[in-house]
Order: C-alpha cells, then sequence, then structure tokens
C-alpha cells in the first residue's frame, strides 16, 4: 500500500463542432479570454496538453474520439501558472493562441474559439451535450458542421496550421 492514493475522474466529453460564419457571436458572448496552449503529447487516440487562461494552468489528458467524433474521455487539472509555463517549454512546436467567447444560447453554451498565428481566420464553435442526440437552437453564426473532422483538432491545428491548408 502507498502513502498516497491518487484519483482520476474522467468524463466522457460529448460535443458537436462547427465553422462560424460570422461575428455576430461577439454581440452575444457573455465572457471571453485568451488562451494558450501547447501539446506534450499529440498521438493517434491520446493528447495530453497544457493550457494557460486567465492566469491558471491547466494540465489535460484526452483519450481517442469515438467514431462518429462526438465523444472522447477527458481529464483536466487546475495547476499553478508558473508550472504551467514550465510545461510549456517541454511542448511539442505550434502553440496554440486563440481567444474563446463564450456564448449563452437557447439554454446551452457556445465556445467560440477565434485562432491567431498560424490558424489566423479559422473560427470554430463548439457545444457540449448531455446525449450525442440531444436536440439545441442554432445560433446564426454556425457554419457547416465539422463534428469528427480531426483537421479541426487544435492538437492537428499544431501539426498543420490553418494557413497552411490552401
Amino acid at each position: 500500500m502507498t502513502a498516497f492514493t491518487f484519483f482520476i475522474y474522467m468524463a466522457l466529453e460529448i460535443e458537436r463542432k462547427f465553422l462560424v460564419r460570422n461575428d455576430s457571436f461577439k454581440e452575444m458572448c457573455k465572457s471571453f479570454s485568451r488562451i494558450k496552449q501547447g501539446y506534450i503529447c499529440s498521438d493517434i487516440g491520446r493528447t495530453v496538453r497544457v493550457r494557460i487562461r486567465d492566469g491558471k494552468g491547466y494540465l489535460t489528458i484526452k483519450g481517442a474520439s469515438s467514431d462518429n467524433g462526438l465523444s472522447r474521455y477527458e481529464w483536466e487539472h487546475q495547476i499553478p501558472v508558473d508550472e504551467a509555463e514550465e510545461l510549456m517549454k517541454l511542448c511539442l512546436p505550434g502553440i496554440i493562441d486563440k481567444t474563446r467567447y463564450m456564448v449563452d444560447y437557447g439554454g446551452h453554451l457556445f465556445e467560440v474559439d477565434e485562432f491567431y498565428g498560424e490558424n489566423d481566420g479559422l473560427v470554430v464553435a463548439e457545444i457540449e451535450l448531455d446525449s450525442a442526440d440531444e436536440e439545441f437552437l442554432k445560433p446564426d453564426f454556425l457554419g457547416c458542421e465539422v463534428t469528427g473532422d480531426v483537421k479541426y483538432y487544435n492538437s492537428f491545428l499544431m501539426k498543420k496550421p490553418f494557413k497552411s491548408w490552401k
């Protein structure tokens, strides 16, 4: 028996992702924050991410996505920002820089990410759901759905940025 036991709570994340067709979300946003994140590991089926948001650090581990791209396991833990800054030094090349806008619409929260740097020009919205078949109202700023399209995953954008797609 060890001196301490470490429990990991992993939640099943169910989300849908959409391209954003206009900036009307900015008028609807209730809050926003700048996010800088890097990846210690970005393999098929698993990622280990370091994030700095609003002066706080986070370490996140994500599992493989389901076949339809709607769900995957996620574990996140807040860490001191100075530790997150040190861990950023260990990250793979391709730091993600974005602003996240929080938009309440139709009883759901949409997270809209506007990217900068090598991903400048890309804006995507995500909505987390309680079940894969949950219905929700779609705001006018939503464009085509890209759920399950790995090229829109932040871990992919780190390796193959939006500006290189053309």
